[in-house]
């Protein structure tokens, strides 16, 4: 592939779509969230986290899977943001996941090794850096622990009724989805190529298989569209499977993110990034 283009001073709001701009700040007025977020911080959980996935993972670098680690470097170059550290995983069930408040990192799980060509891993790790880039982890990290935090804060007392903290519940897994589609676009400018994201995202749908070279993405993406398009009686289908479980995902379905991503790309948006028209971070000049 060509040399990726750097996107010099790119600010994470060239890439964060208006459905989680309104998830957040739909989650930011539930009014039990600032004291969740105090007791975490309180509690030191995020250094918690960070030494358990430190004590359970290998730190990837340059004399330690440097192909991970190069992956990473040239990918946080192209988003102009600080390189997180990189660990990976044994886990067989393929994922990979952003941490760390204070000390950001991403984990790769091994499954993901033996899944994603080198390509699509840019795209992964794009997706992971744009979760960074866009401040997504503090919410992450309190979502994975957002029910024991609840009881600790004894919600009771605090005068919470079961209504708001099943309102705080909902808004975060809300908000989870639609933060998916941010980092997804994150990962389309790392990669730099649809064809490459949308692979990655078969890639991860699919899962590990001996059969992986038979996968077609245009049938991916008919599929996807056939989704979307549904007729009324699916439509209202859909409508009553997200109510009995979909609301709890924390992702949005894997063939509606692929179709998104690909409407992102055809209004227009990734090309005048690509271009150089995007928000840019102010310079801070040398004194």
């Amino acid at each position: 592939m060509a040399e990726r283009k750097i996107l010099t001073g790119i600010t994470s709001e060239a890439f964060t779509s208006d459905s989680d701009k309104w998830a957040l700040d739909k989650l930011k007025k539930v009014p039990l969230l600032p004291l969740v977020i105090q007791k975490f911080y309180e509690l030191g959980i995020d250094r918690w986290m960070y030494c358990h996935n430190m004590s359970m993972s290998v730190r990837c670098g340059p004399n330690q899977y440097p192909t991970l680690h190069r992956i990473l470097k040239e990918s946080a170059q192209v988003l102009d943001m600080p390189e997180p550290e990189l660990y990976l995983s044994s886990n067989p069930f393929p994922n990979a996941f952003a941490g760390g408040v204070e000390r950001p990192y991403i984990t790769l799980r091994s499954s993901m090794i033996n899944t994603m060509t080198d390509e699509q891993l840019y795209h992964l790790i794009g997706h992971e850096l744009g979760h960074i880039k866009a401040n997504h982890v503090l919410y992450f990290s309190v979502a994975s622990v957002l029910l024991p935090l609840l009881d600790l804060l004894g919600k009771r007392t605090l005068g919470a009724s079961d209504v708001a903290t099943y309102a705080l519940v909902l808004a975060m897994y809300e908000w989870s989805r639609q933060a998916e589609f941010s980092a997804d676009r994150a990962g389309l400018l790392v990669c730099q190529s649809l064809q490459t994201s949308i692979d990655a995202e078969i890639a991860l749908t699919a899962g590990p298989n001996r059969l992986s070279g038979e996968m077609n993405r245009e049938a991916f993406m008919d599929q996807a569209r056939a989704y979307q398009d549904a007729d009324t009686l699916d439509k209202i289908g859909k409508v009553i499977l997200f109510a009995m479980v979909g609301k709890t995902f924390t992702h949005p379905m894997p063939v509606h993110r692929a179709q998104q991503l690909e409407n992102w790309v055809l209004s227009g948006a990734y090309d005048r990034i690509m271009a150089g028209d995007y928000p840019n971070a102010p310079r801070v000049s040398a004194a």
